[in-house]
């Protein structure tokens, strides 16, 4: 049995642990109601750009001058995963679920004989995928030491894709991140990027008043002139938006973790408490012995 230095050295180190999981688990609360507000209000115009661009998508298949950014290049050989994890961990499986739904991925596209290239955007997720796929990582970029991810950053991303696509490095691009749901909830979503999703047949309809109508869009002054310009900006919309839902959701898993390790060292000390009035008594009981021996012997 631990001597009963050791056991207060433990207990003191477990509450000091726990005065630290505190604290995070409060800042990262902080930090959640921002971070969720912001990805809430980015939703709305993120969804509304995509579907636009899936139905500009779908009209102008047949069109031989058709911007590749939305219709693709014709190929589909090398494809780019687009990984978004945090920089920070402490989180749970939080970029572990990233790291592992990318793995998947990867298996699937080389099972079909395609070839896979990385771009890690994310610290975490730099130094989870270059373990084993580092020959696939042909790309990186983290946000560490900035408070704030701005639009600028996801430009400066959206800008980078489109070089590589435009030079042909790679035919297709998706986007892995996590999805905010709530606290207790973030789903793993894949989102492609380039080219547009062509709408379905369903997905194309929507109901007003009851009557069921497609997307129709008049373009000023002619699709090229707009595309070339929206095109980009919708990359950026996307990966922004994937950034700031990816913001809420590690803020939400470092809470609920924190709040997981606060609660198991508080069981921690209870163990140890118990364990050392144990030994504590034990001691006491042991000298009481040995005075009473030593009386009886005098």
């Amino acid at each position: 049995m631990p001597s009963l230095k050791t056991l207060r050295g433990r207990i003191n180190s477990v509450k000091s642990t726990r005065k630290i999981t505190s604290a995070m688990k409060m800042v990262a609360a902080a930090k959640l109601r921002r971070a969720q507000a912001q990805a809430e209000a980015a939703r709305p115009y993120a969804v509304r750009m995509g579907e636009m661009l899936a139905a500009l998508a779908a009209s102008e298949g047949d069109n031989p001058n058709a911007s590749p950014l939305l219709v693709g290049n014709g190929k589909s050989q090398v494809h780019l995963l687009l990984a978004v994890t945090a920089d920070r961990g402490l989180a749970g499986a939080f970029n572990g679920n990233i790291s592992k739904a990318i793995r998947a991925e990867v298996k699937a596209l080389e099972a079909q004989g395609k070839t896979v290239k990385i771009f890690a955007l994310g610290r975490k997720g730099n130094d989870s995928l270059r373990r084993d796929l580092k020959d696939q990582i042909v790309n990186t970029r983290n946000f560490v030491g900035k408070k704030t991810i701005g639009f600028a950053e996801a430009e400066a991303v959206a800008e980078e894709l489109v070089r590589g696509f435009k030079a042909g490095e790679y035919d297709v691009v998706s986007m892995v991140f996590n999805r905010f749901q709530n606290i207790m909830v973030q789903r793993v979503t894949e989102q492609a990027l380039i080219p547009a999703v062509k709408p379905t047949a369903n997905d194309n309809l929507r109901s007003e008043n009851g009557a069921l109508v497609e997307h129709n869009y008049e373009v000023e002054p002619d699709d090229g002139s707009l595309l070339d310009r929206l095109l980009p900006r919708n990359l950026a919309v996307q990966i922004y938006s994937a950034l700031l839902e990816n913001s809420a959701g590690f803020y939400a898993s470092q809470m609920t973790a924190m709040d997981s390790a606060t609660r198991n060292a508080g069981d921690m000390i209870k163990k140890l408490s118990l364990s050392y009035n144990r030994a504590r008594q034990a001691n006491i009981t042991k000298e009481l012995i040995e005075i009473i021996s030593g009386a009886e012997a005098v």
